[in-house]
C-alpha cells in the first residue's frame, strides 16, 4: 500500500507558515527599526513612529491570521463537523451553530436542517402507512417461526441464509457458521445436499435426506418456494436417537431373531420325535438323547429369551421418551400444579439432570404427593436429588415415620388414569428402569420415599432461555450480488463486514504483550446485527500488569481457565467467514491477532475507520475513537469503552456513519475504499490511540 510523506496536517501547515511570516516580519522590522533608530538618532514621537512604523507589517499580518482564525476558519471547521454530522446521521445534535462570519448562515443552515428532517419525517409516515398491514402480517410471521419448535432455515439461490428461528439457534448453538447472510455450506456438509438442491421441483414438493452434522444425524426436508427467486426451506430434525436405537438396540433383536427360531425348530422337532420314539419304544438310548436335546434347546432359548426382555427393558428405558430433565424444572412443575391443592414441596440439596418421560413422571408424582401429605399428616415436603452410581435418586422427604410395604403395594398397583391407556405406576416405573422403597433418615426424625431414576450426560445447569433475536431474517440478502463476484467491485452497502477489537496485556506486542479478549461484531447489508456477536476472553500464559487492567478492568482471575491464544483465533476465524475485517487502527489489531508462530491467517481485506476518517477530514484535528464517536453524535453504553466488544460496536456504528460521506464523493466500491484508506497511511498508524 502506498505511504504518503510524514508531516503536519494541512491546518497545523497553515498555522506554521502564518506564524514563521509574522516572526520573520516582526524580526525585520525590529532590525530595520534598531538601524534608522541608530542612523537617525531620533526622539520623542519621532522614535516611537519609527518602530511603529517598521513593525507594522508584522503585527498587521499577525493580527489579520489571528482574526481570520477566529471569524472565518474555526467557524469553517466547526461547520464542517456539523455538515459532516448531519450527512452521517440526520437527528444528530447540533453542538456547533454558525458562528464568527459566517453567523448569518445559521438560520439557513437551521432552515435546511428543519426542512430536511421534515422530509424525512413525512416520508416515514408514508411508509409506515402504506406498510402498516405488511408489517403486522411479518411480525406476526416472525411470532410463529419463534415460536416453532421445528428448526428452519431459508436460502437463496446462492445458498446464503435469509431466515432461522429460534429452534435452529437451539440446534446450531455456538455453531460460528449459523448467522444472516452466510454461506448454508459452513453450516452444513453441502456435499449431502448438493444433489436434492439441485432437484427440487419449482412447485414446493419436498424431497427428503439424511445430512451428518458433525456427530449428530439431520433428517432434512427441502423445498423450494413456489413463486420466489429460487429461495429454499429447510426443516431440521435431529434423527440421532432413532437411529441409534435402529443401529444398535433394534439391530441387536434382529439379530436374536434367527438363533430363536433355530431353537424353536429345534426343540418342536426333538419334541415331535421323542413323542414318536415313546409311542413306538418307551426306553431306549434314542429317547435319552431326544430329551437331553430337547433339554439343551430349551436352556438356550430361555437365555435368548432372557436376553431378549434385557434388551426390550433397555429400549424402554433409553426410548425417545426419556429426555434430560433438569431437577429443579420438575420442582417447578409440581410445584404449579399441588399450590392451588394445598401441597407444596420445597427442594432442598443441589440439582442435578436426570432422563425421565417428563408427563408421565409428573402424573405418577400426582398421585404420590396427596397419599405422602396424608401419612405425614403435614401438606409440607421436601424434594431432593442425590447422585449414585449412573443413577439419580429422587427423594421427597417428609417428618414422620416410613411408608409401610402394604401403602406402596397399594400406590405401586394404582392406575394412572391421566396417562393414554391408564397404565399402572408399577408400569411407569419399569419404564424408567426403577422402583420405589421408604427409608428413614439417620436422624430418626424424617423419612423419604426414593425412586431411582437414569442419570443424563450432563452437569451443568440449563443456559436461561434468551429472548429471540431481533434480527433472525434480512431478504435483502437475496439482492446482493453473488458470493463469487470480484470483491474489489463489490459496493460497500452490500458488503459482509466483521468489526472486531482486542484487549491486550500491553501495547508492547513485538515484546511480549498479547491479546487477553477479542470482540467482533457483524454487519450485512449494511445493518448491524444485534446479537451476531464474538466476545471471548483469552488466557495470556502471562501476568496481566496492573496497569492494562486499569484500562480495561480484566483480572487474572477473568481469564482462568479461558482458551489459550492458539484456541481462540481459530475460532475467531471461522467467526469472520468470507468477511470483509474492520477495525479503528487496524494495524495494531491486526499485528495482536497475528502473533509470530500463531498459524491462522487473515489474509483479507481490512478497513480502517482511523485512516477513512483521516482521508475524509484531512484539516480536522482528533481521528481517535473518542473523537470520532463524539463527532458522530455515537455513544458507549456504560462500562463498555476499552472492552473488546463494546469498542468493536462503537467501531461500527462509525463505519456506518462514514458510509453515506463516502457515497457522496463517488467512493462506493471495496476497491475505490481501499484506494482512499492507503492515501491516509501514515507509518506511525499502529501507535495511534
Amino acid at each position: 500500500m502506498a505511504r504518503r510523506s510524514k508531516g503536519l496536517p494541512r491546518r497545523q501547515r497553515l498555522i506554521g507558515l502564518w506564524l514563521l511570516l509574522s516572526g520573520v516580519s516582526i524580526f525585520g522590522g525590529t532590525v530595520f527599526a534598531l538601524w534608522l533608530d541608530g542612523l537617525a538618532g531620533l526622539t520623542g514621537m519621532a522614535r516611537v513612529w519609527l518602530w511603529l512604523g517598521c513593525l507594522s507589517g508584522g503585527g498587521t499580518i499577525f493580527l489579520v491570521g489571528l482574526l481570520l482564525e477566529r471569524q472565518l476558519f474555526t467557524p469553517l471547521r466547526h461547520l464542517q463537523v456539523q455538515l459532516a454530522r448531519l450527512v452521517a446521521k440526520p437527528d444528530a445534535r447540533q453542538d456547533y451553530p454558525p458562528e464568527g462570519w459566517l453567523k448569518g448562515l445559521g438560520p439557513d443552515l437551521m432552515r435546511v436542517r428543519e426542512a430536511w428532517r421534515a422530509d424525512r419525517e413525512r416520508l416515514a409516515t408514508a411508509h409506515a402507512e402504506g406498510a402498516l398491514s405488511a408489517t403486522r402480517v411479518r411480525q406476526e410471521l416472525e411470532t410463529l417461526l419463534q415460536v416453532l419448535d421445528t428448526p428452519l432455515l431459508l436460502c437463496d439461490h446462492h445458498r446464503r441464509l435469509l431466515l432461522f428461528n429460534q429452534a435452529a439457534e437451539t440446534l446450531f448453538e455456538g455453531h460460528p457458521g449459523l448467522g444472516l447472510g452466510k454461506r448454508l455450506d459452513a453450516l452444513l456438509p453441502i456435499a449431502s445436499l448438493e444433489g436434492a438442491l439441485g432437484e427440487l421441483p419449482d412447485d414446493g414438493a419436498p424431497r427428503e435426506i439424511l445430512v451428518p452434522c458433525d456427530e449428530r444425524w439431520l433428517h432434512a426436508v427441502l423445498r423450494r418456494v413456489p413463486h420466489s427467486h429460487q429461495e429454499t426451506l429447510l426443516t431440521l430434525t435431529d434423527t440421532t436417537a432413532a437411529w441409534s436405537s435402529e443401529m444398535g438396540a433394534r439391530a441387536e433383536l434382529a439379530e436374536m431373531l434367527p438363533p430363536l427360531r433355530r431353537h424353536s425348530a429345534s426343540l418342536c422337532s426333538a419334541a415331535d420325535a421323542l413323542i414318536g420314539v415313546r409311542t413306538a419304544t418307551p426306553t431306549g438310548e434314542l429317547g435319552q438323547r431326544l430329551e437331553a436335546v430337547i433339554d439343551e434347546e430349551g436352556r438356550a432359548l430361555a437365555q435368548q429369551l432372557e436376553q431378549m426382555g434385557r434388551v426390550m427393558e433397555e429400549m424402554h428405558r433409553q426410548g425417545e421418551r426419556l429426555v434430560d430433565l433438569w431437577s429443579n424444572d420438575l420442582w417447578a412443575s409440581l410445584a404449579a400444579r399441588h399450590g392451588r391443592n394445598g401441597v407444596t414441596i420445597m427442594p432442598i440439596g443441589m440439582p442435578a439432570w436426570l432422563k425421565a418421560d417428563a408427563p408421565a413422571l409428573l402424573a405418577l408424582l400426582d398421585s404420590l404427593l396427596p397419599r405422602l401429605a396424608s401419612h405425614a399428616g403435614r401438606e409440607e415436603l421436601e424434594g431432593e436429588v442425590c447422585l449414585g452410581n449412573r443413577r439419580v435418586y429422587l427423594d421427597l422427604v417428609w417428618r414422620g415415620g416410613v411408608l409401610g410395604e402394604s401403602q406402596l403395594e397399594a400406590w405401586l398397583g394404582e392406575r394412572l388414569d391421566a396417562l393414554p391407556f391408564a397404565p399402572r405406576v408399577a408400569d411407569v416405573l419399569r419404564q424408567h428402569g426403577s422402583d420405589a422403597w421408604s427409608l428413614a433418615d439417620d436422624d430418626g426424625l424424617h423419612a423419604r420415599l426414593r425412586l431411582p431414576l437414569p442419570a443424563a450426560d450432563r452437569v451443568a445447569p440449563p443456559r436461561p432461555r434468551t429472548p429471540p433475536r431481533p434480527e433472525f431474517h434480512d431478504f435483502g440478502i437475496a439482492e446482493m450480488p453473488p458470493p463469487d463476484a470480484e470483491l474489489a467491485a463489490r459496493p460497500l452497502r452490500t458488503l459482509d463486514v466483521v468489526a472486531f477489537d482486542t484487549e491486550t496485556t500491553g501495547l508492547e506486542l513485538r515484546r511480549g504483550d498479547t491479546v487477553v479478549s477479542i470482540g467482533a461484531c457483524r454487519i450485512v447489508n449494511a445493518r448491524l446485527l444485534a446479537d451476531d456477536v464474538f466476545d471471548l476472553r483469552v488466557d495470556p500464559e502471562r501476568p496481566i500488569p496492573p496497569a492494562s487492567t486499569a484500562i480495561h478492568g480484566i483480572t487474572d482471575d477473568d481469564v482462568a481457565g479461558a482458551p489459550p491464544l492458539s484456541v481462540a483465533l481459530p475460532r475467531f476465524r471461522d467467526y469472520i467467514g468470507e468477511a470483509v475485517i474492520l477495525a479503528h487502527n487496524a494495524a495494531f489489531d491486526l499485528l495482536a491477532i497475528q502473533p509470530p508462530g500463531g498459524g491462522v491467517s487473515f489474509d483479507i481485506p481490512v478497513l480502517d475507520t482511523l485512516l477513512l476518517s483521516r482521508a475524509l477530514d484531512e484539516s480536522l484535528d482528533g481521528h481517535d475513537l473518542d473523537s470520532l464517536a463524539d463527532r458522530y453524535d455515537l455513544s458507549f453504553p456504560p462500562g463498555t469503552r476499552h472492552t473488546a466488544l463494546g469498542d468493536a460496536r462503537v467501531t461500527a456504528e462509525l463505519w456506518l456513519a462514514l458510509l453515506p460521506r463516502l457515497e457522496a464523493r463517488g467512493i462506493e466500491t471495496l476497491e475505490q475504499v481501499l484506494a482512499l484508506q492507503a492515501s491516509a497511511l501514515d507509518r506511525e498508524d499502529a501507535y495511534a490511540s
